[in-house]
């Protein structure tokens, strides 16, 4: 899959791109299936609130075979070989869930603002996708951007390890005010499917979920295979190590792990 230069031109001036349903519902019940069998995992990569429910479950293409491929799905992995000019390797990969009634906050922040503190990432050639593995509406907590933040590099932060269950580097409230008076704020919503991509500078933040409905999305975090990481502070299976260029899967990868999944 190839981006427009329309899509590109709207990365590069908002900082983010939203493609609805760019997965089949086949694929996104493997998901959404596979996702609560990661979940009732009992390992160091699943985090929990401080309720139980599940709140991130990190490497998991490392244990599971469907986040395995989504990985390397060619859906995926051509815009993102395209916007950063270059093949990709993972940085960083998540499941992460807001369960109903009890997901938690996630602060306003930058992922590179970490890559760079803690990993000694050298350049924001890094970004995200997120696939919706869940339908995300306006009240089960979806992600918040401030569009064209990413331009105006990376903020000052504080180191906050006590708000969630995981530690972010987070932007103060004046600094936010100020972004958002310029920018705005939006919410992309959509069916499960739906992916989002933002660049790695993007401020950004999701709210609790105190809705009766769950939102879970996969994350991957990729950077250009020149601009790895410097600095192994992290564990490996928070920020990894394999730098090897992702290479892309076909595209039904996914449907052929699909037996006994319901349209």
């Amino acid at each position: 899959m190839q981006l427009t230069d329309k899509q590109l031109a709207e990365f590069h001036e908002r900082g983010y791109l939203f493609i609805p349903d760019l997965f089949g519902d086949v694929e996104t019940r493997l998901l959404k299936r596979e996702a609560e069998r990661v979940y009732q995992l009992d390992r160091q990569e699943v985090w929990r609130e401080t309720t139980g429910a599940p709140h991130t479950a990190f490497a998991a293409h490392t244990y599971n075979e469907a986040f395995r491929r989504l990985v390397a799905h060619s859906r995926l992995i051509g815009p993102v070989n395209q916007i950063l000019g270059g093949q990709v390797y993972m940085h960083q990969y998540k499941v992460n869930a807001k369960a109903a009634f009890e997901g938690d906050t996630w602060q306003w922040h930058q992922d590179y603002g970490t890559w760079q503190r803690d990993d000694e990432m050298p350049e924001p050639r890094a970004m995200n996708i997120a696939v919706f593995v869940d339908k995300v509406t306006e009240v089960n907590g979806p992600l918040m951007l401030i569009p064209g933040s990413h331009r105006e590099g990376v903020f000052a932060a504080g180191h906050d390890r006590e708000t969630t269950s995981y530690p972010l580097w987070t932007l103060d409230r004046q600094t936010i005010a100020e972004l958002a008076d310029r920018g705005g704020i939006v919410a992309p919503t959509g069916n499960p499917g739906s992916v989002l991509m933002f660049h790695g500078n993007l401020v950004h933040a999701s709210p609790p979920n105190i809705s009766p409905w769950p939102r879970t999305i996969a994350y991957l975090s990729l950077c250009e295979v020149t601009n790895h990481i410097r600095r192994f502070k992290r564990p490996e299976w928070i920020a990894h190590r394999d730098f090897r260029a992702i290479q892309p899967l076909r595209d039904d990868c996914l449907l052929e792990l699909a037996d006994g999944v319901e349209a």
